[in-house]
């Protein structure tokens, strides 16, 4: 169990928790949530130690490990499912000590120890966590150095599941992940057998994968039951009966002060009059409902133009001659259409955006662009291109100036205010605003001249929850086309009526919603597995010794077994699935958290079906590769 006990932390004069006090008992899976700056990551450095606090304490339970992952990113060459397994020190220690150790007593205790912790399908279990996390088998002993800072990320996400903490501590585990990956980490912390606690702005995640939800906000932390969805309910009956007890309230007092005013001047009512002013001082108030700021913006609507917009016929596209990232591209975008581009990072989802903003032109085949078409264009990598030392006013001047010599100060303030910027943070300096900030910025100068087409590559990257909101009601009520890649299932869904699909060098359209992505991923992925298999066998059989005598035949009853057999974990693996997603739409149900004794008895079925999928997907697998 985790204990915070009247925490207080502060920053210089600015106190971040006031007296802060909150249980989190064993099993439990919380959300951690509020708007940013509101002390979320704070909270986390407290529980770890590496802040100290001003007050109050963090106290586990005995013997209880905790894990967060690391934010300092070690350089070395190690293969990167090296790097995971050291991450469990106690289990590399004696492996190193099997090693050198030579007193026989001693070396048949520590392989007991190993054996006694599993240790001998670490590798199996480093390797799943890591395909899972997107990396191929053939990388897995590729140097840790060799990969960037993002993929560096998703290896220090594996390596802390790896090491399975009592207390598990993530914070923002979404961030470097697409949206395949992000499938699959939801499935995995849904079996996550120990206590975890998560900080995301990614509403699917918190709705699937916790069942209480700690609120950080105005310094106070507030524990809520059941998931996301739940705890957005609770706040607002809470909230609005708060606001009547503060309406109430302030009726009673102002009748008080009436009182008060019309009678402490005289004699024969002083008494009266200075006791009700005690009586107002004692009384405990109540405050107000404040409602967040709600951070509402607009895109502005452009007029019609002939469809289509653009047109692209067997196109091939890429960054070198001769060598397209896409291949035969068929594909025609009116101003109605809500495209959702899917695939893994690194199939060409970038490069067939910049294809449809123009900034790439085809190698082979035809592309018909509107001449009228204008396209709003947000990458996130935008951000960092943006000029921190100027203000979100004189950029929109510059910007609006290259179209008219004379554009007066309000229309520039206009634009802006339409996307939550008024006069005070408008005259702000960039560095000072906000990862949200800046990205709001960005859609406001990519929309200034009311685009026909808005193209957004991960728009989400850095907006909290009503942010998010927030753009999916813009684009919802933009009329004009959108397409984005995003790793937010929630705007995928909610955004998209159609989706693409990139893949092998390919852009095609994808028959089905998200749910039968999901699927799609996972035999995608069963399959890649059975693929690499078969090629790394086929290659250590090549260079075996073995394999200079003639390779016995399998013979045809054999084959037959083994497609029996794959037969058979194909239909469990159908069946288990559909009792999974049974299983996950009762525990998505507000008030399936109510009642304690079904979350354990339906928890405990939940692990059952994941431990047998996964057994039943592991026979699959070898009944292919034979």
């Amino acid at each position: 169990m985790l204990s915070i006990s009247n925490l207080t932390y502060r920053i210089g004069a600015r106190t971040i928790l006031d007296d802060c006090s909150i249980n989190v008992m064993d099993g439990w899976r919380v959300g951690v949530v509020g708007l940013n700056g509101a002390g979320k990551s704070t909270l986390f450095k407290l529980i770890t130690g590496d802040l100290p606090t001003d007050g109050g304490g963090v106290s586990l339970s005995a013997n209880q490990k905790l894990a967060m992952v690391r934010q300092d990113i070690p350089e070395t060459d190690d293969a990167l499912i090296d790097v995971v397994l050291a991450a469990n020190t106690e289990m590399a220690k004696l492996w190193h000590d099997a090693e050198t150790e030579t007193d026989p007593n001693k070396i048949a205790d520590i392989y007991q120890a190993l054996a006694d912790m599993d240790a001998y399908s670490a590798p199996a279990k480093a390797a799943t966590l890591l395909t899972g996390l997107g990396f191929k088998e053939s990388q897995l002993n590729e140097p840790f150095s060799s990969f960037s800072g993002g993929w560096q990320m998703r290896v220090m996400l594996a390596a802390v599941l790896f090491v399975e903490p009592d207390f598990l501590l993530l914070d923002e585990p979404t961030n470097h992940l697409d949206l395949e990956a992000i499938m699959w980490l939801e499935n995995y912390l849904l079996s996550y057998p120990h206590t975890m606690m998560v900080i995301s702005h990614d509403r699917e995640l918190l709705n699937k994968c916790v069942d209480h939800v700690i609120h950080v906000d105005r310094q106070k932390l507030t524990m809520y039951g059941g998931n996301y969805d739940a705890f957005e309910k609770e706040r607002a009956l809470r909230t609005g009966l708060q606001q009547k007890m503060f309406e109430k309230q302030q009726t009673e007092r102002a009748h008080m002060q009436v009182f008060i005013d019309r009678f402490k001047a005289k004699a024969s009512k002083a008494a009266q009059a200075q006791s009700r002013m005690k009586a107002m001082e004692k009384m405990d108030l109540v405050d107000a409902v404040i409602a967040d700021r709600a951070i509402k913006f607009n895109f502005p609507n452009p007029e019609k133009i002939p469809s289509p917009m653009i047109s692209i016929q067997k196109a091939d596209v890429g960054y070198v001659e001769g060598q397209p990232i896409l291949r035969g591209v068929y594909e025609s975008i009116d101003h109605e259409d809500r495209i959702a581009l899917l695939g893994a990072n690194g199939n060409g989802k970038s490069t067939m955006m910049k294809l449809i903003a123009g900034k790439l032109d085809v190698m082979a085949g035809e592309l018909f662009r509107s001449g009228k078409l204008r396209i709003g264009y947000f990458s996130q990598h935008q951000t960092d291109e943006l000029d921190v030392d100027s203000t979100p006013f004189l950029e929109m001047l510059r910007l609006m100036q290259k179209s008219a010599t004379d554009v007066p100060e309000h229309k520039v303030r206009a634009k802006l205010g339409a996307f939550g910027f008024p006069r005070d943070l408008a005259d702000n300096k960039i560095s000072a605003l906000s990862g949200g900030e800046k990205a709001r910025l960005l859609f406001a100068l990519m929309s200034f001249d009311a685009p026909h087409m808005l193209l957004l590559d991960e728009p989400t990257n850095h907006l909290d929850i009503d942010a998010r909101e927030a753009l999916v009601q813009a684009l919802n009520n933009y009329d004009g086309a959108v397409v984005i890649v995003s790793h937010d299932p929630n705007m995928v869904e909610r955004v998209a009526d159609r989706l693409l699909l990139v893949k092998d060098g390919k852009c095609v359209n994808f028959d089905g919603d998200l749910e039968d992505y999901r699927n799609f991923t996972i035999q995608s992925r069963r399959e890649e597995r059975s693929a690499e298999k078969k090629s790394a066998n086929a290659e250590k059989g090549k260079n075996s010794v073995a394999d200079t005598t003639p390779q016995k035949d399998v013979s045809p009853k054999n084959l037959n077994e083994l497609k029996k057999k794959a037969d058979k974990a194909e239909k469990e693996i159908e069946r288990l699935t559909r009792e999974k997603e049974t299983l996950e739409a009762a525990m998505l149900t507000p008030d399936f958290y109510l009642d304690a004794a079904k979350v354990v008895t339906v928890k405990a079925e939940y692990d059952r079906v994941v431990a047998a999928l996964e057994q039943q997907e592991e026979i699959w697998l070898e009944a292919q590769v034979g």
